[in-house]
Formats: C-alpha cells, sequence, structure tokens
C-alpha cells in the first residue's frame, strides 16, 4: 500500500493505482468526462487534471500513478485555472440546447418541452404533475397568459409555434374534472408565513410553502381570492368557476385563505410579525394609472382596471353607447371587448401607435375586429369634453411615426394643427396600474411609489419580510411573471427558516444560436388552435369563447414539438462539471468544427454537434464489444465520430446495445425518442338534449374516459342560456 495525501487528508491506496482510483475510494471529486473503468485510460477531456508538490506541470489524475509520499492538491488555483480552459475549450465546440428556448422564455421556467412531449404521448396526468411543479393554476394562466414560450419556440422557423398555452389548460382541465392531483405535503414545521395578497404571485407561494410543511395564511381585501385573476380579467377570457376550482386545490392542501381584510386597515406589519415567522408582500397594483388628460375627472372616464373589476362583481356600469378605450395592451383589448358585451353600439381602441406597434396579443385584436371593435391607430387623445359634468367627447391629435425609442418602437410625434373630435358617452383608460401605496408606508419605496424588494431575495427593508409581485420594484406585469417571482421566493424564505443561506446563482446552460438553427427538413404541419365561439355570439355574452382542444387536437399538436432541449439534461455530465467553474466559452468561439445533425437508426439517435470526442462510444464499442461499429474521423478540429465512410448506423455492425449511449457524457448519443405517433381517439362526441330554464336545448357534450369534457350549445335555446348552469347540468348527471 502506498502512502499519501490527497487536499489534506491523508490516505492509502494499492501500489499501481491511479489518483483518480485512489481519490474515489476516499470519497475525494475529481471531475473526468473522458474516465471508464471499462475502457482503458484514454486523457482526452483534460478536466481530471491536479497539481502533485514538486511536479513542475500538471497531472491527469486518470493516468498518474500514486507514488510514496505523493501530496495530491486537486482544487489548486493553478488546477481550477485549468479545468476552467479546458471545459470553456470543450464548451466552444459544443453545440447544442441544454435547455428548450421556450422554458428559458417563461418567466417561470415551466418545462414546456416536458409536459408538452407527456401530452403527445397521450400521459395527461404526468403533464399535469410536471406542470405544477412550477405553476398551482394552470387551467387559469394557460388560459390569459400572454405565453412568452410561443414567441421564444423555435417551430415558429418552420411554420407556427406550439400551441403550448392551450396544451397547458388542456392537461389542467383534464385535471380539474376528475380526482384532482394534490401534492405531498412534508411534515409539519412549526414554522407561520403570512401572505398579503391572494393574486397568483401570493396563492403560488402558499401553494410551495405549504407543501415544504410550514403553516401559511392568506390575506386578501376582496371578497374573493384570486386577485387580478378574478378581477381583472373578464369571464369570457377565465370562467371563474375554472379559477375557483384551482383555489379550492390549494385550500384543501392546508392553506388557510383570509377574505375581506385590507392590509393597513384590519392587519399591520406588526401585527403579522406577532405571530408569524416570515411575512410575504404580494397586494398586486390595484390602482389605475392616469392619463393626465385634461378633463379625465368628468363622469364617465373609468380608469381601465376600476372598470373591469366593477362588471366582474356585478355592480351597475353605465357606459352608454360610444366608448373609448384608451390603450394598446391586453388591459385595453379586455376593457373593449367588455364594452361591446354591455351592449355599446361604437367602441374605439385609441392608439398612438399603428397595430404593428401594438403590445396587446394577435389574437386579441384579430377577435376583438370581429366582435366589432373600431380601431383608430395613430392618434393620441389631448382633452375630455364634458356637458354638466359627463363625458360628451373627445379631442384626438392626429400622430406620425418617428425615430425609435428607448423601447425600439418608433416614437409617436403629433402633426402639428391636425385633430379629430370623437362623440363620446364615456372614456376607458386602459394604459397601465400601479400600487396604491397609501397602505405600505411601513415599507420602504421606489421612486415610482412601488414597494423596494431586493431583486434576488425579495428582502424589503424590514427584517423578515419579503415582497413579490405587480406591487414592487418594476411595477405591474404578466401573471406568469409574478408565480416566477413567488417560486423563486419561496426557497428564499424556507432558507431563512431554517437560518440557512441561500446560495443565489445562475447555472450555467448551453445555447444553441437561433439564427444557425437549420429546420429545413421538418415537415410543415399546421399549428392547431382551439374553436371558438362565433363571433356574432360571443359578442352578446360573457361566455367563454375558447372551446378548447380535444384529445385529438391536443396530442396532433404536442407531437410537433422539435424537441429542441437536450433529453441528457438531468444526468449531462458535461453539464455538470461546467456548474463547478466559471467558465466562458464564447472566448474561443469560432466557426463550429462540426455540423448540427441528427443521424439516427431504429433505436439511437446520434446528434455529432453535441460530441467533444472524449472517446468513450469509440473505445467502449472496439473495447468491450468489439464490435468496431463506430470510429474517430478526420483530424483536428474537423475530427468526429461516425461509421466507416460515413455509413448509417444501420449499415454497420451495431447491435443496439446501448454501451455507447449509457457512457456518453453530453447527450450526443440518446435513446430515440419515443414519442408516439399513432393518436388514440379517446374522446367521443354526442348530440344531446336536455331542458333549462324551461327551454329544450341541443347540445354537443364530448366524454373524455368518461369525464365530460365540454358542453357546447347546438341551437338558439342553448345559446340563450346561462352557460355554466348548462356545463353544470351536464357534469353532475
Amino acid at each position: 500500500m502506498i502512502n499519501l495525501t490527497i487536499n489534506g487528508k491523508a490516505i492509502t491506496a494499492p501500489e499501481g493505482s491511479t489518483i483518480l482510483e485512489a481519490a474515489r475510494a476516499n470519497g475525494i471529486y475529481i471531475p473526468t468526462l473522458c474516465y471508464d473503468e471499462a475502457v482503458e485510460v484514454y486523457g482526452a477531456c483534460g478536466v481530471c487534471v491536479v497539481e502533485a508538490e514538486g511536479v513542475p506541470k500538471l497531472l491527469r489524475s486518470c493516468s498518474a500513478k500514486v507514488s510514496e509520499g505523493m501530496v495530491i492538491n486537486t482544487e489548486s488555483e493553478r488546477v481550477v485555472k485549468s479545468r476552467k480552459i479546458a471545459m470553456e475549450l470543450l464548451m466552444s465546440a459544443h453545440d447544442g440546447d441544454c435547455v428548450a428556448p421556450c422554458q428559458l422564455a417563461c418567466p417561470a421556467n415551466t418545462d414546456c418541452q416536458g409536459y408538452v412531449g407527456l401530452i403527445a404521448n397521450g400521459e395527461f396526468d404526468a403533464a399535469l404533475k410536471l406542470i405544477k411543479n412550477k405553476i398551482p393554476l394552470p387551467a387559469s394562466i394557460g388560459r390569459v397568459c400572454p405565453h412568452p414560450c410561443e414567441t421564444a419556440c423555435r417551430r415558429k422557423k418552420v411554420e407556427e409555434p406550439i400551441n403550448i398555452a392551450q396544451l397547458k389548460f388542456f392537461a389542467a382541465d383534464i385535471d380539474l374534472k376528475g380526482e384532482s392531483y394534490l401534492p405531498p405535503v412534508a411534515e409539519e414545521t412549526g414554522k407561520k408565513i403570512a401572505i398579503v395578497g391572494g393574486g397568483p404571485g401570493g396563492l403560488t407561494a402558499a401553494y410551495y410553502l405549504r407543501q415544504l410543511g410550514h403553516e401559511v395564511t392568506v390575506f386578501d381585501m376582496m371578497e374573493k381570492m384570486g386577485g387580478m385573476l378574478r378581477y381583472g380579467i373578464p369571464e369570457y377570457r377565465l370562467p371563474k368557476a375554472v379559477l375557483d376550482s384551482e383555489i379550492a386545490l390549494i385550500e384543501k392542501l392546508g392553506v388557510r385563505l383570509c377574505n375581506n381584510v385590507k392590509f393597513g386597515r384590519d392587519i399591520t406589519i406588526d401585527m403579522l410579525k406577532k405571530v408569524n415567522d416570515a411575512i410575504i408582500l404580494a397586494p398586486g397594483a390595484w390602482k389605475s394609472s392616469p392619463m393626465r388628460v385634461k378633463g379625465e375627472e368628468y363622469d364617465g372616464v373609468w380608469g381601465g382596471i376600476d372598470f373591469l373589476r366593477s362588471v366582474i362583481k356585478g355592480e351597475s356600469v353605465n357606459i352608454g353607447d360610444r366608448v373609448a378605450v384608451c390603450g394598446g395592451g391586453n388591459t385595453a383589448m379586455d376593457a373593449c371587448r367588455t364594452a361591446v358585451r354591455l351592449g355599446a353600439k361604437e367602441v374605439y381602441v385609441i392608439y398612438r401607435r399603428t397595430e404593428a406597434e401594438m403590445p396587446a396579443e394577435e389574437i386579441e385584436i384579430k377577435e376583438s375586429k370581429e366582435e366589432g371593435v373600431i380601431y383608430k391607430f395613430l392618434t393620441n387623445p389631448t382633452e375630455i369634453h364634458a356637458e354638466n359634468g359627463k363625458v360628451v367627447g373627445m379631442t384626438l391629435q392626429l400622430m406620425e411615426l418617428g425615430e425609435p425609442d428607448a423601447s425600439g418602437r418608433r416614437r409617436p410625434v403629433a402633426i402639428e394643427g391636425k385633430t379629430e373630435y370623437l362623440p363620446l358617452d364615456s372614456v376607458i383608460m386602459a394604459i397601465g396600474q400601479k400600487l396604491d401605496a397609501s397602505d405600505f408606508s411601513d415599507v420602504e419605496l421606489t421612486d415610482r411609489g412601488n414597494i423596494l424588494a431586493d431583486e434576488d431575495t425579495f428582502m424589503t427593508n424590514i427584517e423578515g419580510v419579503f415582497a413579490i409581485g405587480d406591487a414592487t420594484n418594476k411595477g405591474a406585469s404578466i401573471a406568469i411573471e409574478a408565480i416566477g417571482e413567488a417560486d423563486r421566493c419561496v426557497k428564499i424564505v424556507d432558507a431563512y427558516l431554517k437560518g440557512e443561506q441561500f446560495e443565489i446563482d445562475t447555472p450555467y446552460l448551453s445555447k444553441r444560436d437561433d439564427d444557425k438553427v437549420d429546420v429545413s427538413d421538418r415537415e410543415v404541419v399546421p399549428r392547431t388552435n382551439a374553436s371558438v365561439l362565433d363571433a356574432n355570439v360571443r359578442n352578446k355574452c360573457f361566455d367563454e369563447v375558447s372551446l378548447g382542444l380535444t384529445v385529438e387536437e391536443a396530442q396532433k399538436e404536442a407531437q410537433r414539438c422539435l424537441e429542441c432541449g437536450c433529453r441528457e439534461y438531468f444526468k449531462c455530465k458535461l453539464l455538470n462539471v461546467a456548474q463547478r467553474y466559471d467558465i466562458h466559452p464564447e472566448r474561443f468561439e469560432g466557426e463550429m468544427p462540426q455540423k448540427y445533425t441528427h443521424d439516427e437508426n431504429s433505436f439511437i439517435e446520434r446528434n455529432v454537434s453535441k460530441c467533444i470526442l472524449c472517446g468513450l462510444c469509440v473505445r467502449s464499442c472496439r473495447e468491450v464489444m468489439d464490435i468496431h461499429a463506430i470510429g474517430l474521423l478526420g483530424r483536428g478540429f474537423s475530427t468526429s465520430v461516425s461509421p466507416a465512410f460515413s455509413l448509417p448506423l444501420d449499415q454497420t455492425k451495431c447491435t443496439n446495445c446501448g454501451l455507447c449511449v449509457k457512457l456518453c457524457p453530453t447527450g450526443a448519443l440518446t435513446e430515440k425518442s419515443t414519442m408516439k405517433k399513432q393518436v388514440p381517439l379517446n374522446e367521443q362526441y354526442s348530440v344531446e338534449r336536455t331542458n333549462l330554464d324551461g327551454k329544450d336545448c341541443e347540445v354537443l357534450v364530448s366524454r373524455y374516459n368518461g369525464k365530460v369534457m365540454r358542453v357546447i350549445p347546438n341551437d338558439e335555446n342553448a345559446r340563450s342560456v346561462d352557460r355554466q348552469k348548462l356545463i353544470s347540468k351536464f357534469t353532475e348527471e
């Protein structure tokens, strides 16, 4: 036995063993990417180097033998620097996505590719559980999210992005119609957390904190939980019965929900701190932003959020026949489409730029036009006119586009002397919203009047008090942004409650250059969108516009996914080593030595562009299996792993034993995707009749595995009765 020291630890190792073997036998980690006990030592990757006292050069631990009295340092400054350079060189020639662009674009970091793939395979329950790892309200969010994931979806390079949002609520709807999934709850910790605000951020924080075993109470000033999901989004986009079902599951998990409790009036930070170990402020942004236009104080002028909230609460809203909605975002779309449904005969959208610059979703603009909304682009309100204090009209300044501003959009510039008068009964100003800061004087605020919270830890200026969502820092954003913040905040709060430090770091991920991605070999398959109510029906009621995807449609749509993210992500050795060092492969950026190709047989998919030339596949095929199906082709930077004469794998002696796949450290070799190509037709439709409110109604009912999935009115009687009653009748039956 040989005596030696590694990282200050005296150990013994058999004579003839390597430094790597000695370290591993004693629980000391040394990274390596090209080593495996089954094959001869190759020493290709260069990341297993160590420093030995008295030896001028670094040693490759996979091949260097131990010697008596040897003193080894596996993490010296010199070693780390060498490994960092080795990793940068390897990663500079590694062309692959660790994670799909859709997931990276999602503020909640939802594994879109994962659940889309599960839906494609008909594994709907597994898809729902994966979604709920990040989003506790998927049926609601799937209906209202402006889906930045789809904007990033690489399928748009073929034809159109995957319909990710509707696939999300498809899986969630199936779950809600059966025995809904509830995640396990950890053993009680005895820690208490108070959350102020029952919107998407507050409810998400409550959901995940409860799973960790903490006692959670959510306080909200409104009659019901949901925040802006309930009071800021119309029924035709998000039926409140769906939201209620999802909130009920959070409550069933053990979260205590307290409504009609206003912060600053009924509870204060001091009160909450006396009985709680931590507080999360998630009050939302409930105050409409003013336009600072002359006359906006007149009767008949509404803030966008105030208007929507009043309608949703069932309050009397007299907007008259002629309504103008000022703004170009999704709140403006909700307001104008709601005004149509309230019976307004002329509904205008006033927007100072062109349609191309509107931030609202394209589908919202399209559907609003179908419902009769009139758009007046390149116009801007200058004055609201009134008679006896009541709105009668508005003067619009005509605009033209000038140079781009900070947002990248061309700045609207007034055309001198050109105005237009528009006779009106009401004006709805949907240009933004903010925190009502009057109740939050105890916490430090930004110069914009929002709660100041650390961008990484979400901590406020008060010990044990955290803040998330629309009320913080940069202000109001989309619901999925608040959900993502809540998920990250939970990890911080949990560590805080345990007295631990939570390490905040950004993991290294390999990302492909979108401009260089070639999808020309992909078959063009049109996107599947859910059917919608006819415009002449939906503009007269608040029934949900989208009828949702059928099982067949959902699976067909999910199978369009390009599977951009690496299937080996969770076990990739290359990525694991990359996380240990602050690497910057762009320092060695150049032309990729390997073309991005997919070469596969019946069982193995081979992607040479992810290969780091570790040689494990070649050596295992030759030394262990004695097959010699693949080898190293070419020299220098152009070297690649390939069958002889670049033949397809199916034309070699390959037996599909899978050893090469098992040993590959990068995902260059993977098992072929098992995504099913046949769509099971498990959803049945039937024309049925029922009597409701004294009317004989004909409906189209779809059932999946015995569950009522959707009830679609099929005659005038069915369209004239309450849609929710109709749905409930068939669901109960």
